[in-house]
């Protein structure tokens, strides 16, 4: 019996990581095509049974991963090396691909942490993990996105035979749909003006960057 669960259970592994090659693109294209319109999938989804839920895409946390193992791949055909001059604490992280793809993904995951507090907030609603999850969800969308561009950028000014200017483009130009993007969704959940909307999403950035920066700081130290 026990090997019987066993078997079963890695027949479902199989599948799921299989069916990822199909909807891993069709997440993406979704994405990219129509960010609110991915958004607001996403928030529909939350009502739907949990065995249905996200049943022809990938759910946006493991979009945001599975956006950032590609990352990672593209980063090791590369070559990037590690980091001069970098503490204990950073080489642990950057020793496997493993454990930078968890470090990754906790900190990307601030992006829409933040912005989904920041929604509840100014909503006058409670902060629970019911109330979270949904808009932190629909966040992920653009947070895979956001880690893709700057990763990538960040891959290629650590290759000399190309430009810096061709990452810089693909840095800056992410981020700016990304605010953009975050800007229109504030706009719709809170029924504000586009300038407050942009300082709302402009401020929720900052400051996961700010938290982000807590957690790096002694990381470096160490």
């Amino acid at each position: 019996m026990d090997l019987l669960k066993i078997l079963r259970s890695f027949e479902e592994f199989i599948f799921e990581a299989a069916s990822w090659l199909i909807f891993y693109p069709m997440t993406l294209w979704r994405v990219v095509r129509d960010p609110l319109a991915a958004m607001d999938y996403s928030d529909r989804e939350q009502s739907d049974s949990e065995d249905r839920r996200y049943d022809d895409t990938l759910s946006p946390p493991l979009f945001l991963l599975a956006t950032l193992v590609l990352v990672n791949l593209v980063a090791v055909a590369a070559h990037v090396p590690p980091p001069p001059q970098a503490s204990e604490a950073i080489k642990v992280v950057t020793a496997s691909p493993q454990n930078l793809i968890l470090f990754r993904s906790l900190a990307f995951s601030l992006i829409p942490l933040v912005a989904a507090a920041s929604l509840l907030h100014r909503q006058h609603r409670r902060i629970s993990r019911e109330t979270l999850r949904a808009p932190f969800y629909a966040q992920c969308y653009l947070a895979a996105l956001c880690a893709a561009s700057v990763s990538i950028g960040t891959v290629i000014f650590q290759r000399p035979e190309v430009p810096n200017a061709v990452g810089g483009v693909i840095v800056v130009g992410g981020l700016l749909w990304f605010q953009a993007v975050q800007t229109a969704w504030f706009r719709k959940r809170l029924a504000v003006g586009w300038v407050k909307a942009a300082l709302v999403g402009v401020w929720a950035t900052v400051r996961a960057l700010a938290y982000l920066l807590v957690l790096l700081i002694p990381i470096g130290l160490l």
